[in-house]
């Protein structure tokens, strides 16, 4: 067995009604064939349907809905001593593995994470929403789930994982108390592309607004809790 491949487990939240892009699976399944793959939907129906469509790699279950609630339960559930949380539309480039092998060779503690890129499936001003992501997360060190984020398993259990008490910005909260501990928040080195459909669905300019209030209203309320526990 590789010994650097039984390091990782993948867990893939996946929503209700949603199923795993297929060049995402196609990628994962490329791994070695030590890494472990989960996918955790919502309801037990829904799993036994999205098992249909993978192959015999995958562990598939459920849990109670809410992505901080199903990433849970797949890190509950997974061997790996680094634990990768993949959003289900996904899609890495080439040597993926390479990349996250790098990464967990080097790093012991670290917080990882993807640039992050829109496909072409949105309106043409994506390209401002893509710097503003790079920004946000290599300057500001605030990379959000839709990066896929990178963690050891005894730095996330340490962390409490992912605060299921939270309507939103679970994965946000975890990059602030990692933070708080000490973790260096770092990039992994390769991007990852995502899809832009909401934005082409209702309206760039909206939004784009929505998510930076959002952002900034989460930074605001996580970092009180930070300095509050400092």
């Amino acid at each position: 067995m590789d010994a650097g491949a039984a390091r990782l487990s993948v867990i893939v939240p996946v929503g209700p009604g949603d199923g795993i892009d297929p060049v995402l699976a196609n990628a994962l399944e490329r791994l070695p064939l030590s890494c472990e793959m989960l996918a955790v939907t919502s309801s037990d129906a829904e799993a036994v349907a999205l098992g249909s469509g993978l192959s015999a790699r995958w562990h598939v279950s459920s849990a109670a809905a809410g992505r901080g609630r199903q990433q849970n339960a797949g890190a509950a559930r997974a061997d790996g001593r680094w634990l990768w949380f993949v959003h289900a539309d996904s899609r890495f480039g080439q040597r993926l593995w390479q990349v996250l092998d790098r990464f967990t060779q080097r790093e012991s503690r670290a917080l990882g994470y993807f640039d992050l890129r829109f496909r072409g499936d949105g309106p043409p001003w994506m390209a401002i929403n893509t710097f503003g992501v790079f920004w946000r997360a290599r300057v500001l060190r605030m990379p959000f789930g839709d990066q896929a984020l990178l963690v050891p398993r005894a730095v996330f259990e340490e962390l409490g994982g992912f605060d299921v008490s939270l309507a939103r910005g679970e994965d946000h909260d975890l990059v602030w108390r990692a933070r708080r501990a000490g973790v260096p928040v770092r990039p992994v080195g390769q991007s990852l592309q995502t899809s832009a459909r909401r934005y082409a669905e209702h309206g760039w300019w909206r939004t784009t607004v929505e998510h930076q209030r959002e952002t900034w209203r989460q930074a605001r309320s996580f970092s009180r809790a930070t300095d509050r526990g400092s």
